[in-house]
């Protein structure tokens, strides 16, 4: 995946200036129509190497497909709902995101619907425009002394608990990932789900929309909840149950709702929005300028970044790539790439399971970009569409590839301190091990026969396998290479195994008929890294 070769990027919903001025700058050509149609869209992304959006465009699968030049799609924003991720990694497409854009507008919409919930500001400010003074109808009540319950203790959901802390509630939350450790040092009390519904007064969520989070209020818990309980949605539409928040909130069982975003947007069923109890936006969490300012400079930088070289940041999928741009990881990528290849090649099969080790205390964390480098070595050359780190997973699990990784700190060699990747077909014999030498990656071993000097594997290679008492291949070799006018520019041989000994050739191009190589060896093959 050419990361770097990005030149257009069409930016299709509407972005603060700075994102194309950043974009220009990097040296990239921006083409900005926001409010495209679908068609439109579908004409306009076919020669676009980036693709940035905010909520309204919708990267569906046949968007990507139509893409044909597509390598990031960069959503200026936290949520990526409005963009088929699984489809964009098939593809190769790298998803990227600027979870941190938004998070204190969000935050702080989040802590003025609580107000608003509490005392009831916006009906009272309408009652007023219609010329009505009702003190005895809004009566309130005080935030201090009152629990809070955060589902979602991410960036945004333990900046509204410290925010609400400070009218003195006392807040409790839930997150499957946030220790409550963690959560405790931001005031957090965690709790299990089914302790959380009966002591809020109020709710806010702050979770992603995921299956397990679809309906996380529904009929059910909101029974279980205080009766009267507040509840506030400034996340995604659909974590709250619509219909079971309206039939809460008809028989009292919720005394009041502040709703940011809908299961549809707009929303056609007004039953909810027209609700006296009800604060409902238009989906305004992140409509400040600040927040659309950050928002659109950080996913602009990023894109730049990308396209520099200069690293990769906000990954949705691919986080393996993030370490691809560091110099030290680039040929240890390409090495993971290269035994993979050889490993299918030699194997004859891209199938079955893989196991990837890596040697060394220098690889200790590389098994996360190790691991999809090998699985592209692997299905290269079977698969008609680009393979790339991104994807290579994806793809291995769905052509039947199974690759698994492990990790030792100890290397069999001294000087093999800088670490070895060890490749191999499980419940075969086949086997390769490499390292990296400066940034050329080396063959060691293959098969279990280990070569006196490390072989190079970059540019056109030859490597055979013969007995190692026919003297005649090198010369027949040489003979071969001479008709064709390719150079012999490095020989490699192995220890003996078996009585069989390998070889691997560095040539100056692949060479067309190797036919009289054939009978005095027991297989070869050709390859080009």
């Amino acid at each position: 995946m050419a990361l770097g070769k990005l030149q257009k990027v069409l930016i299709s919903d509407s972005l603060d200036p700075c994102c194309r001025e950043i974009l220009e700058a990097g040296g990239l050509r921006v083409q900005e129509k926001p409010g495209l149609s679908k068609e439109e869209l579908l004409r306009e992304i076919r020669d676009c190497d980036g693709l940035i959006v905010r909520s309204a465009t919708k990267v569906t699968a046949d968007v990507l497909e139509a893409a044909e030049r597509l390598r990031v799609v960069g959503r200026a924003g936290t949520g990526v709902d409005n963009v088929d991720v699984e489809a964009a990694t098939r593809k190769g497409v790298l998803v990227m995101n600027t979870p941190t854009g938004n998070s204190l507008s969000a935050a702080e919409l989040t802590c003025g619907m609580i107000l608003c919930l509490a005392r009831q500001i916006p009906q009272a400010a309408a009652s007023m425009k219609e010329g009505k003074w009702d003190r005895k109808k809004f009566m309130g009540m005080e935030l201090n002394g009152k629990t809070l319950g955060v589902l979602g203790l991410g960036r945004i959901g333990r900046e509204v608990a410290t925010r609400m802390q400070a009218f003195g509630m006392k807040t409790i939350g839930y997150d499957p990932v946030i220790t409550p450790e963690v959560s405790a040092t931001f005031g957090v009390e965690q709790l299990p789900l089914e302790q959380i519904w009966p002591r809020c007064d109020f709710i806010t969520v702050h979770t992603p929309l995921l299956p397990s989070t679809t309906g996380l209020l529904n009929d059910s818990t909101f029974a279980k909840c205080r009766r009267g309980v507040q509840v506030v949605n400034c996340a995604r539409g659909g974590i709250v149950d619509e219909g079971a928040l309206l039939r809460a909130l008809r028989s009292g069982q919720c005394g009041g709702a502040a709703l940011d975003v809908f299961t549809q947007e707009p929303p056609k069923d007004r039953d909810l929005v027209n609700h006296p109890n009800v604060i409902s936006c238009p989906h305004l969490g992140a409509s400040t300028r600040e927040a659309q300012s950050r928002c659109g400079k950080e996913i602009a930088q990023q894109i730049v970044d990308m396209a520099t070289g200069k690293g990769l940041a906000g990954i949705v999928n691919g986080q393996a790539l993030s370490k691809a741009f560091a110099p030290q990881t680039k040929p240890w990528i390409t090495l993971g790439r290269a035994l993979g290849t050889l490993l299918r090649t030699v194997g004859k099969q891209a199938r079955g399971n893989v196991q990837v080790c890596t040697l060394g205390p220098a690889l200790r964390e590389a098994g996360s970009y190790l691991v999809p480098a090998v699985a592209a070595g692997v299905l290269a050359g079977g698969l008609q569409r680009e393979l790339t780190l991104v994807n290579a997973l994806l793809l291995a699990q769905e052509a039947g590839l199974k690759v698994t990784a492990t990790h030792s700190d100890v290397v069999p060699e001294p000087e093999g301190s800088g670490g070895w990747l060890e490749v191999s077909l499980q419940g075969t014999p086949y086997r390769a091990v490499g390292t990296v030498q400066g940034s050329t990656p080396l063959l060691r071993d293959i098969n279990g026969a280990t070569f006196k000097q490390p072989a190079p594997l970059a540019g056109a290679i030859l490597i055979y396998c013969a007995k190692a008492s026919e003297g005649s291949t090198l010369p027949t070799l040489a003979g071969l290479l001479a008709k064709a006018k390719i150079q012999l520019q490095s020989y490699h041989s192995s220890s003996t195994v078996a009585g069989e000994q390998w070889s691997i050739v560095a040539l100056s191009g692949p060479v067309a008929d190797l036919s009289e190589l054939q009978p005095r060896v027991t297989e070869f093959f050709q390859l080009l890294f």
